[in-house]
């Protein structure tokens, strides 16, 4: 691993400015302004930036109290690296210029008629996906699982759950998309796997069992817990097994139980078995909530402020964990670097100087992360019904297109199987719903950074009309319900849960205007509303000014000109509210991005001249930007200026 220049040690008698040079204290200032609405010019401020952390202690003490402070010390300390200065130059690689597609295979494509989606009905819509412009499918989870958490609980890395099909319809699929040119990556969770795994058996029944250190055990009685970690859905983040007088913890579900990183054989059966895959053909891996694995020893009580202010209880001792950095350099070595398998990690409260340290190509950890920094307005959390303001979007998009590095590569994505759709979150007006999708496409794949589409983002799929709680599946949602009615009617519970559930995202597909919306001819094992009559895939592919034509007309356009993976981003009128512009540039191909950002009309500042309008969400020309307009627009670099 390339050597970094150090930190320094931070103690109470550092000063600010000590902070924001350390990556973990940089991020972590930057979400506190953030949060309390400030902007980072207060960082500029010398009498502000010279203010020690023991003063700011003896302000803020029966605020915060001394145990917040010893606990913000250890998290700042634990970064020993500083990312690079320098950019350097942009290396080339294949997922750099990919557009990626997410299937949730259970709501894909159900081939045999059960209700649930497979993998013959991937192989069904292949040439879909192809005619698309797709280069790589990422699939979630389809390994052997009791379902708990829709497959994100593996009892079994090396079979496919009999649902989905078997090893033989597995490679079948993965030849299928081979030969038509296209990759295929892997949803891996190692953070934890099911209670019903193998080695969880055997660890929980022998204690002298090797696999009895592959989870974080604990003994002691039924009473007290050994922490008051919080679980990601609801309750104590542990497990009590009263024959064997042990808890364990799960970080999610009950029967998600965390693995112990620290097991230097647990490491090497995962790596193994990432590499089976990769021996097989699979291109890849994304990882879920790869940045937990490493937990700070001990597993010391979560501190109280740090709850308020982050949500969960425990998350500042594995969130970027203390071994995070050995554990994934140590992975890519043993399993990625020899097939050059590609991956990405799903890393919640991850930051971007963190994540430079996290994928910087230098490092050999990551080759990319999801940062979910930008899904969700300062104050708020998906479960909050509230509109979504673009201008914070184009914020964000500003500070990572022009200070991630090139040495670091970014993710562009809206949407997953965890998150509400991006259309309805914006706006949910019918009237303006083909405008918004197609001005998110566009921002998505004119940008710098590889663009991952969701399963139905592509026809502006929105969020179901759910009507009570019997119609979801989603045990996050179901949690949180059975919590929220203790203190709330049913009604407002209810509610809250319809603002923000993962359900929103894994309603099938809605291919036609047939029944289930073609998805199968049985009853689903999640329905959504009766959306698929007029908005679904077989209507559009006809309509040539549809929101999926629009995103094929993008693709398109992206994959003919590498100005828009590899030129240069310039933004202007970036202090100008609702009005989003950039260039982007690569020798004599330019290219201008104009987008309005709101739902009223604005007049435009930007005079594109020697520049051709190559495409829009509108038909027509207009002296104002309409409602969610989005332009592109041209110059071979002989007459336009920017």
């Amino acid at each position: 691993m390339v050597e970094e220049k150090s930190t320094k040690v931070i103690t109470l008698d550092s000063k600010l400015r000590d902070i924001y040079e350390n990556p973990i204290g940089k991020d972590v200032i930057g979400k506190i302004l953030i949060q309390l609405g400030q902007s980072e010019d207060v960082l500029k401020n010398p009498i502000f930036m010279n203010l020690k952390l023991k003063s700011l202690a003896k302000l803020s003490n029966r605020s915060f109290g001394s145990d917040f402070f010893d606990t913000l010390l250890r998290i700042l300390n634990r970064e020993k690296d500083r990312p690079r200065e320098e950019s350097g130059k942009i290396t080339k690689k294949w997922w750099k210029e990919a557009v990626f597609y997410q299937i949730y295979p259970r709501s894909f494509k159900d081939s045999d008629g059960d209700g649930i989606g497979d993998l013959e009905g991937i192989i069904e819509k292949l040439d879909y996906l192809k005619d698309l412009g797709i280069d790589a499918i990422w699939l979630s989870p389809i390994y052997d699982s009791p379902n708990d958490d829709n497959g994100y609980d593996i009892r079994d890395y090396y079979n496919i759950l009999a649902d989905f099909g078997t090893m033989d319809s597995f490679d079948r699929l993965l030849g299928e998309v081979h030969s038509r040119g296209m990759r295929l990556i892997m949803d891996l969770v190692v953070n934890h796997t099911s209670d019903e795994h193998p080695w969880f058996q055997m660890a929980l029944w022998d204690k002298k069992s090797k696999y009895r250190d592959y989870y974080m055990f604990r003994e002691g009685d039924s009473s007290s817990p050994p922490n008051n970690w919080i679980s990601f859905f609801s309750g104590p983040a542990w497990n009590y097994y009263e024959e064997e007088g042990v808890w364990g913890l799960h970080l999610f579900s009950k029967k998600q139980m965390d693995l112990n990183w620290e097991n230097a054989n647990l490491r090497e059966d995962i790596a193994s078995m990432v590499r089976w895959w990769l021996e097989k053909g699979v291109d890849g891996f994304r990882l879920d909530v790869i940045n937990f694995i490493s937990k700070e020893p001990g597993l010391p009580d979560g501190n109280q402020t740090i709850s308020d202010l982050m949500g969960y209880r425990g998350v500042e001792h594995y969130f970027y964990g203390p071994k995070l950095h050995d554990y994934l350099h140590e992975l890519k070595k043993n399993a990625f670097a020899p097939y050059e398998g590609f991956s990405v990690g799903e890393t919640p409260g991850i930051g971007m100087e963190m994540s430079k340290l996290l994928t910087g190509d230098y490092r050999e950890e990551l080759d990319m992360i999801f940062s979910f920094e930008h899904l969700e307005i300062p104050g708020r959390w998906k479960f909050d019904d509230y509109r979504y303001d673009l201008n914070y979007l184009k914020k964000y998009m500003i500070k990572w297109q022009e200070e991630y590095p090139n040495y670091c590569w970014q993710s562009l994505f809206y949407e997953n199987h965890d998150q509400p759709r991006m259309v309805s979150k914006v706006n949910p007006d019918p009237k303006h719903r083909e405008k918004l999708a197609k001005l998110l496409a566009g921002i998505q794949l004119t940008l710098k950074g590889t663009p991952f589409i969701y399963q139905g983002q592509e026809i502006g799929m929105k969020n179901q009309n759910f009507k009570s709680m019997s119609q979801l599946r989603d045990i996050e949602s179901l949690n949180l319900y059975k919590e929220l009615i203790e203190k709330n009617t049913k009604e407002k519970a209810f509610t809250t849960i319809l603002a923000g559930t993962r359900d929103h995202a894994r309603t099938p597909v809605q291919w036609s205007d047939e029944q289930y919306g073609g998805f199968s001819v049985w009853e689903p094992w999640i329905m959504g509303d009766d959306d698929y009559k007029k908005w679904n895939v077989k209507a559009q592919l006809k309509d040539k000014y549809s929101v999926l034509n629009f995103y094929k007309g993008l693709i398109q356009l992206r994959k003919s000109n590498l100005a828009f993976v590899y030129g240069k981003t310039k933004f202007v009128e970036k202090n100008t509210k609702d009005y989003m512009v950039y260039y982007r540039t690569l020798g004599q191909e330019k290219f201008l991005v104009e987008c309005n950002l709101s739902d009223k009309k604005l007049k435009g500042k930007i005079k594109p001249e020697g520049y051709k309008k190559v495409m829009s969400n509108y038909l027509d020309d207009s002296m104002e930007l309409r409602p969610y307009e989005f332009s592109i627009f041209y110059s071979n670099g002989e007459s336009g200026s920017n």
